[in-house]
């Protein structure tokens, strides 16, 4: 049976989380004197009050989490968070409709950076201040956040931690799940400062900085600014090797840090899969920049690495109007939305170290084929990858693809564009923000899609951050049998 009792005070616990958060933004408010300081101050009690409410219905409650629970727990916390952090959008009526308010949030949370907003530049600090936090904290995971902060909170935190991790194979730094995920937000925080510090150095403004910064950790793509010609050259170096650095896997990030050693990241099949495929597909858009668009040297290359970068990394933000390149270059940032990059990660997309996977499975078979009888073990650095994985990744693999299929063919009934259809589907399944297409450009909100189309959207978010059958699984009627 489903410990309801334990989800309501793990989910009341973190209201209380989202509440701080909020009273931060009212902080924000607070320093520029703008108007929406009463709509953060009404976030912050409804958000407190539901929290303590939750906790007061399931105290004395049993803390033993199992399995179910922990998958039922990580879904609702996202969607909870979402839900409540529609409340300032609403409260201040800077998004009249709860579809667009929550489209916005689980954007937010999910690190997807798609929005509905027009005009960011009218919204006040404070607002434009959340949704970069949000950003900032979807990250790594709220959950995995929680870990990390009041280990004592979840209990049956491996379990939870199983649910919310992103990638097929796990690394870790200490045998303790709090220990681990704390040192990782180290490495989190680390990422975050030093692109704020650069780019303040830079030039930009301090409290850009900080958005630009959380967005860029995050890999998230929520700017302050309608126009991206505010992204300076330095600026945009300087958001291309961050972003760059935030899609590799945070542990090996952590070691080849702590040891002194860049070869710790090069001898990593995935972080050498990762590296390539940026430089050869930046590469390749650098050239038909120049040859058919007539860039200069530096500004292809520059303009090239950072799109490239972006998209991989799921981040999203844009130095330059995809729209008006050659077409054959969306085909590429396409399968940059696919791929995504390092697991670990802030990013989203189908992950660098499974398509290393996959490209080892063809291979296996490629020698099957001439040794019938040989077995063929699949190793990965060294380690061997039990067929049970394998299984399980063409599963997942079958299941991404099968989403893409069913919701773009939903968008194409409902009138969009087929290159529109297709990439907003990658876009939101990926977490990655833009889209590529004519009706809606990459540098275009997403206000002109239908409600249905918004929801469709929202939930895909969700189901590519929480990796697809975190989700799908609450689904199946075997999660709500007894055992």
């Amino acid at each position: 049976m489903i410990n309801l009792k334990l989800i309501y005070k793990i989910i009341g616990s973190l209201l209380f989380i989202e509440a701080m958060m909020l009273l931060l933004c009212l902080g924000v408010s607070v320093y520029y004197h703008e108007d929406d300081l009463m709509a953060f101050a009404l976030s912050v009690a409804i958000s407190a009050g539901t929290g303590l409410v939750l906790r007061l219905i399931a105290r004395n409650c049993d803390n033993t989490l199992s399995r179910r629970d922990a998958y039922l727990v990580v879904t609702l916390t996202w969607t909870v968070f979402s839900l409540f952090g529609t409340l300032p959008f609403l409260l201040g009526g800077y998004l009249h409709s709860f579809t667009d308010a929550f489209f916005e949030t689980m954007s937010g949370f999910t690190t997807t950076g798609a929005t509905i907003i027009d005009d960011v530049d009218v919204l006040p600090h404070g607002i434009l201040f959340w949704r970069s936090f949000t950003q900032w904290l979807g990250g790594l995971g709220i959950v995995f956040f929680t870990i990390a902060l009041l280990p004592s909170l979840v209990g049956g935190s491996v379990k939870v931690f199983a649910a919310e991790a992103t990638g097929p194979i796990k690394t870790k730094l200490h045998p303790r799940l709090s220990t681990n995920a704390k040192w990782i937000w180290v490495v989190y925080i680390c990422i975050t400062v030093l692109c704020m510090l650069a780019m303040w150095c830079a030039g930009m403004d301090l409290f850009s900085s900080v958005n630009y910064s959380f967005t860029t950790a995050a890999t998230g793509g929520f700017a302050t600014h309608n126009d991206y010609s505010y992204l300076t050259p330095v600026v945009q170096y300087i958001v291309t090797f961050f972003c760059f650095v935030a899609g590799i896997n945070f542990t090996m990030l952590y070691i080849s840090v702590s040891q002194r050693k860049l070869s710790t990241l090069l001898k990593s099949a995935e972080c050498r899969f990762y590296l390539f495929v940026v430089l050869a597909f930046a590469g390749f858009i650098a050239f038909e920049l120049m040859w058919k668009n007539g860039y200069e040297f530096e500004p292809a290359v520059r303009s090239a690495l950072f799109q490239v970068v972006s998209f991989i990394t799921t981040t999203g933000l844009l130095s330059d109007d995809p729209a008006v390149w050659p077409h054959v270059t969306w085909v590429v940032l396409a399968i940059c939305m696919f791929f995504g990059a390092c697991s670990g990660s802030t990013s989203g997309g189908f992950k660098c170290i499974r398509c290393v996977m996959l490209l080892k499975i063809i291979k296996n078979e490629f020698r099957q084929m001439l040794h019938p009888n040989a077995v063929l073990p699949m190793r990965v650095d060294g380690t061997n990858v039990p067929s049970s994985k394998r299984v399980t990744l063409l599963a997942f693999l079958s299941t991404y693809l099968i989403l893409c299929l069913f919701c773009s063919f939903s968008m194409i009934a409902m009138g969009i564009d087929n290159t529109n259809a297709i990439t907003i589907t990658l876009s939101a399944l990926g977490n990655v923000g833009p889209t590529l297409g004519t009706e809606i450009g990459p540098t275009m909100s997403w206000s002109e899609l239908p409600i249905a189309a918004k929801w469709i959207c929202s939930m895909l978010m969700l189901i590519g951050r929480l990796e697809i059958f975190s989700v799908l699984v609450i689904f199946t009627p075997q999660f709500w049998k007894e055992n």
